[in-house]
């Protein structure tokens, strides 16, 4: 078939749309608002639940996008998003015009900014760190504090910006317990003699081998693991971290010292998908994430025809689930390519 797709957003979705898709024979521009390909997945260091590198998944999707000769547009955005028929006009930042038969949204996830959760101390106190944070010193190969010295003891607090009716977040970000369980142990085989504590509200280990995971991490590494929501971190006079937090499972308040604190930051819908939501009217909903046509049956299908969505931009998902969901994107595309235009 003659025709041709726009991808926007060139994360682990739309290059495996974009890939997929331009295998099939059909034409492909895959724009992208930063200087590279894919997205969050350039942040990662291992990844769950087997700790395989994340450079390893980046090969196959810069793999498939190479091999098939893909016309990407980095640094660009779209700045006008017109429908002319059954055809589309994409505008970009560059005066750039863009012509296409359908629309696959690959727009992704942005994380919470954690300085938004006062009490915890980001941006205000030196060794208050996000889990991207942590995951960037994994790729440095040191876990370091502010003055240089290594850290001892580690809090990890789980569900921050997420499950919280503060910021407006009622959702799970779904992948958060295990990537505190992944770092935990990955901090434990870095610092063999440190203390690392997690706080959760739940834990919530619904993949496969997740669990095994979160045995592992009490079992192999001594990782402690205490239910219970922490209200509120300082820092001492000695430049240590305290936590206030209830342990709802023993029933008693807890004030703890420690070195270094983690925050496990959940997942929003990202600010290049708000904006194309309010060129084009698609649908988000309370989560403001993409609302899709049918939650079993058309997760891929917007509510604007010949507009697909692909990944994260719909809802938190592991890049497992990523990429399937934006396999089953390219088939609604080409479906639609061939039998549903008007």
């Amino acid at each position: 078939m003659s025709k041709h797709v726009v991808v926007i957003g060139a994360g682990v979705a739309g290059l495996e749309v974009a890939g997929q898709l331009s295998k099939a024979g059909i034409e492909v521009s895959l724009i992208e608002k930063e200087s590279k390909t894919g997205g969050h997945l350039n942040g990662w260091h291992k990844l769950f639940p087997d700790r395989r590198k994340s450079s390893e998944v980046k090969e196959y999707l810069d793999g498939m996008t190479l091999k098939n000769g893909i016309k990407i547009l980095t640094n660009t955005t779209i700045e006008k998003f017109n429908r002319t028929r059954s055809r589309f006009s994409i505008i970009t930042n560059q005066g750039k015009e863009l012509t296409a038969d359908a629309v696959i949204v690959a727009t992704g996830f942005d994380m919470f900014k954690s300085a938004r959760k006062e009490e915890y101390g980001y941006g205000i106190y030196n060794n208050v760190i996000t889990s991207a944070d942590l995951e960037e010193m994994f790729r440095k190969g040191s876990i370091i504090l502010a003055d240089g010295t290594v850290p001892e003891t580690i809090g990890i607090i789980h569900c921050v910006g997420s499950r919280d009716e503060k910021v407006g977040n009622l959702y799970c970000s779904k992948l958060c317990c295990v990537t505190a369980v992944k770092q935990a142990i990955e901090i434990r085989e870095e610092l063999p003699e440190s203390k690392v504590f997690c706080f959760y509200m739940d834990m919530r280990m619904g993949g496969a081998f997740y669990e095994e995971l979160y045995r592992e991490a009490q079992e192999k590494w001594g990782v402690s693991f205490i239910r219970g929501k922490v209200s509120e971190a300082s820092e001492t006079i000695d430049n240590k971290l305290t936590i206030k937090v209830e342990d709802t499972l023993a029933g008693r308040p807890l004030k703890m010292k420690f070195d270094m604190l983690v925050l496990m930051a959940g997942m929003e819908m990202s600010e290049g998908g708000k904006k194309i939501a309010g060129m084009v009217d698609l649908r988000t909903g309370k989560n403001r994430f993409f609302t899709a046509a049918d939650n079993h049956t058309g997760s891929n299908i917007s509510n604007v025809d010949g507009i697909f969505y692909a990944g994260t931009c719909t809802a938190p998902m592991n890049i497992t689930e990523t990429i399937s969901h934006a396999r089953a994107a390219v088939v609604e595309v080409m479906d639609w390519l061939k039998n549903g235009e008007s």
